[in-house]
């Protein structure tokens, strides 16, 4: 007997998970859309761009959630923050599980965020690789153990990126200050005079040509340093991440959800 898939059980009987995906018109997006339709514990059932020109005959495409007429047992977000209300009050409505993988959030959207995580799971982080959060752990370890080390953090972008510095250099700044409570973010060092400051944490941005994104978080001490990097060879990876979260998130109770509690 196949039974009926709820919120609170990920895959019984070889029922597949229902997705939406906001901004699968997008570059990121489409990346997505790819890897969903090549996952066979998925259905894609429907897209949200306010972009969307083209009908699809694998999943309906709509420009706002306002108009879905499909659910889901989870929505996955690529977009950008100007999307968030349409898709936290369809999600509230329906009491859908949502993936946020989307970069800057301001103060008063991230207070709606954990809002809606007292009603329903919500999952969010800035980088969706698991590589880029198994580095997260590894600099806080580093910053714990290497006391009187220089801090610097490089993050490297394509020439489309709109944010700066990215999300991800933002994360690995704030895993250092979890740390190191005294950090100062310094965001480049144009027009500053005088000697770096031991509680400095300098952060970088290169913007250029097709770069998928590449991090380094440099300890420098005396006489020896050590770097710790990420390079992501395509964007499949971030989209896999995505999906591995989907699945996770819907077999959770309602509340705020990151990498942290995923990989343990």
């Amino acid at each position: 007997m196949i039974l009926p898939l709820n919120k609170s059980n990920l895959k019984l009987g070889g029922i597949t998970l229902k997705v939406i995906i906001n901004g699968y018109s997008g570059t990121m997006g489409k990346v997505l859309t790819n890897c969903v339709l090549d996952d066979e514990e998925l259905e894609l059932v429907a897209g949200v761009s306010p972009k969307h020109h083209d009908v699809n005959d694998k999943f309906n495409t709509y420009s706002s959630f306002a108009e879905v007429k499909e659910d889901a047992d989870v929505v996955i977000d690529f977009s950008s923050p100007l999307a968030l209300d349409g898709i936290l009050e369809y999600c509230l409505n329906t009491k859908t599980p949502v993936v946020l993988a989307t970069t800057g959030y301001n103060d008063e959207e991230m207070e709606k965020i954990h809002e809606a995580a007292k009603q329903i799971p919500v999952f969010l982080s800035f980088n969706m690789s698991l590589g880029v959060n198994i580095l997260l752990k590894l600099v806080k370890e580093a910053a714990k153990n290497l006391n009187g080390f220089d801090i610097e953090i490089i993050e490297k972008h394509h020439n489309k990126k709109v944010d700066s510095p990215s999300g991800t250099a933002v994360m690995i700044a704030n895993a250092v200050k979890e740390v190191r409570e005294q950090s100062e973010f310094i965001y480049g060092r144009h027009g500053r005079t005088g000697k770096r400051q031991q509680n400095e944490v300098g952060i970088h941005a290169v913007r250029g040509g097709t770069i998928v994104g590449e991090h380094s978080a440099i300890f420098a001490g005396n006489d020896e340093i050590l770097e710790i990097n990420h390079s992501a060879r395509s964007k499949n990876v971030f989209a896999e991440g995505a999906i591995a979260a989907a699945k996770y998130l819907v077999n959770q109770e309602p509340g705020f959800y990151n990498m942290d509690n995923m990989l343990g």
